[in-house]
């Protein structure tokens, strides 16, 4: 199906493929992998013809449909459910035709139609929509009303739905809760055709692809199987070439001393020069180096609090009066790991908030230790960093009585190097600036860790070493992840957040999985199903409702920009050299500049709160 044959592509300064090749069997499910930044993406770009590549290195069959998901779906008044029929090309452009298609062709068209199976199409759309987590109701709705990451899982379905003949998919997870990955695992079993899949979610590749795809140092490789028997033979070709490598060496050292022995005397000399010819074509052996990844620092509290950390009886907690939890009855102690399962909206990062302190609850009885120090860690962090603020900024906030020299040390412990410290958080990548905010909120030895997605932007390397530092930590960690084995892993009890509260699940990540699938299933009524009325029928609808809330988020959003902006404004003004010359100016902006970091903190806070009352609403 695919073809790749001496690939070479140089760009921005850098070799990303020198002489590639590999050969794609039509209908492999094949996944992608290699170190952040080694050019998985590059090869998608040449493979779409968004960069130039020649028809000789990259070939397919002429016929071939390439279908890929690379931004999310625009904002239109179109309805979900049209949206998403409409990939379908060749479906919908017959369906077209009927309108005003003469009478000697309509029996062409509906023999093609009833061909394609089209009859069906809405049911199978509304399959793959439920599957990744949108309801009945949504089918609907305008593709206007939906957030930035609902359209990019829109885009997800439609590319699903209209079966490409290569599927290339980036990341795909990345913006799924843990049920819509679980589906997605799932799908991508069953799919008909070939599909190249870049991913760090391991139960994913070993669970949907029949074969690994490994790009480093410019060369593609293919192996059979799923991650783990990637890793496994891997492992043993790399042990084969060190053990290759020490023979040839030990053959090397055997030939050189013989020649230095006895290339002066006239009676060995012809054994000399037949032992330096044999020298010069003893070729190395190339062995592959992979990078260091640095390890997560997640130092542990110094002393256990007495138990428990955290209990509930009857909490109730939502925002401005409208509860989005209630009936709490929990309890977590300082050795618990607990993996919080849920669908996107049902409350997860509610919850989180409320264990951080960040909200109160509304009714009930509610401890918390006031002892307890808590290191939470959330996406949103990531998306509000400052573009221009850099690593070493950011440390001497956080180690202001710390000499510039240990900063520099903690950084560097963190997994950014001298040479990254000083890059703006905007030329940092997305795994660079999760490690560093990672390590951060864990650098005090917090006694409870909540983690909210915290493998969206690394690596399958950089996702184990965080695995081992979660191993080695002894404080309590609540864990929100679509990742499954992260999951399956660090969490030794699930809570299940759905119908407004939080319970414990009974059962293990697999049994989860199969209740996903089957709640997915059960969404699809056949007799719900059907083609979307016109958008105007759809602003008729009680849905009308929700505009309030969204425009709550649109304004919430503006006040976080804004706060944003002042903070870097004045961050910019104190790394002014002539300041310095003027003690009260200092002291002023300082001043200044901590009111205007507790009114980000709020205006993050409220804008929060916001969307989970527009989701919850939803």
């Amino acid at each position: 199906m695919l073809q790749i044959n001496e690939l070479t592509f140089n760009a921005w300064g850098r070799k990303f493929f020198d002489h590639a090749s590999v050969s794609i069997p039509p209908g492999t499910k094949v996944g992608l992998v290699g170190r952040n930044g080694v050019g998985k993406s590059t090869l998608f770009k040449l493979i779409l013809g968004e960069l130039h590549a020649s028809e000789d290195e990259i070939s397919l069959p002429k016929t071939a449909r390439i279908g890929s998901v690379d931004q999310e779906h625009p904002a239109t008044p179109v309805a979900l459910l049209d949206t998403v029929l409409e990939a379908d090309v060749e479906r919908h452009t017959l369906l077209q035709r009927l309108d005003t298609a003469e009478p000697e062709e309509m029996g062409e068209i509906w023999s093609r139609l009833i061909e394609i199976d089209a009859d069906a199409a809405p049911s199978r759309a509304s399959e793959i929509l439920a599957g990744l987590g949108f309801s009945q109701a949504d089918l609907l709705r305008p593709m206007s009303e939906f957030s930035g990451g609902w359209r990019m899982r829109v885009a997800l379905a439609a590319a699903l739905f209209s079966e490409p003949d290569v599927l290339l998919l980036d990341e795909p997870t990345n913006y799924l809760d843990l049920e819509g990955a679980l589906w997605l695992e799932a799908r991508l079993k069953k799919y008909p055709h070939t599909a190249i899949i870049i991913s760090h979610d391991r139960e994913l590749l070993n669970n949907s692809v029949g074969a690994i795809l490994h790009l480093a140092n410019g060369k593609l490789e293919l192996y059979t199987g799923g991650y783990d028997d990637f890793e496994k033979r891997r492992g043993e070709k790399a042990r084969l070439l060190a053990a290759t490598a020490k023979k040839t060496e030990a053959e090397r050292a055997h030939l050189q001393a013989f020649v230095d022995r006895f290339r002066a005397k006239a009676s060995k000399a012809a054994q000399a020069q037949s032992r330096m010819k044999r020298l010069a074509k003893l070729e190395p052996v190339s062995m592959t180096i992979e990078e260091r990844v640095a390890p997560f620092t997640l130092p542990s509290p110094p002393r256990p609090l007495a138990p428990p950390l955290i209990r509930l009886e009857n909490g109730v907690v939502g925002y401005g009066g409208t509860p989005i939890l209630r009936k709490l009855g929990l309890r977590m102690d300082i050795d618990d790991r607990i993996g919080l399962l849920g669908v996107n909206g049902a409350g997860k990062s509610t919850f989180a908030k409320l264990l951080a302190g960040a909200l109160d609850v509304q009714s009930g009885d509610f401890h918390r230790d006031r002892k307890m120090k808590v290191g939470w860690f959330h996406q949103h962090q990531i998306e509000a960093m400052d573009p221009d603020d850099t690593a070493l900024e950011i440390i001497r906030r956080a180690m202001p009585e710390a000499s510039e020299s240990s900063r520099r040390s903690k950084l560097a412990q963190f997994g950014l190097p001298f040479d990254k410290q000083e890059t703006t958080v905007a030329n940092l990548s997305g795994g660079e600036r999760a490690r560093l905010l990672l390590n951060l909120v864990a650098m005090d030895a917090p006694h409870l860790l909540i983690l909210d997605e915290p493998t969206n932007h690394l690596d399958i390397d950089s996702r184990r070493a965080l695995l081992d530092a979660l191993n080695d930590y002894s404080g309590a960690v609540l864990l929100i992840t679509h990742d499954r084995s992260l999951m399956e892993l660090v969490a030794d009890r699930l809570w299940l957040a759905a119908d407004g509260t939080i319970k414990p699940f009974d059962g293990d990540m697999d049994d989860y999985a199969k209740f996903v699938l089957e709640r997915a299933k059960q969404a699809v009524k056949p007799t719900q199903v059907g083609h979307a009325p016109e958008p105007a029928a759809v602003k008729s609808t009680p849905l009308r409702d929700l505009a309030p809330l969204r425009k709550k988020v649109d304004m919430a959003e503006k006040e976080m920009n804004k706060a944003a902006r002042l903070l870097a404004e004045l961050d910019h003004a104190l790394a002014d050299p002539e300041l310095y010359k003027n003690p009260a100016k200092i002291a002023e902006l300082n001043s200044r500049r901590e009111r205007a970091q507790g009114y980000v903190e709020k205006a993050e806070a409220e804008w929060m709160a916001c969307v989970e009352a527009y989701e919850a609403a939803q």
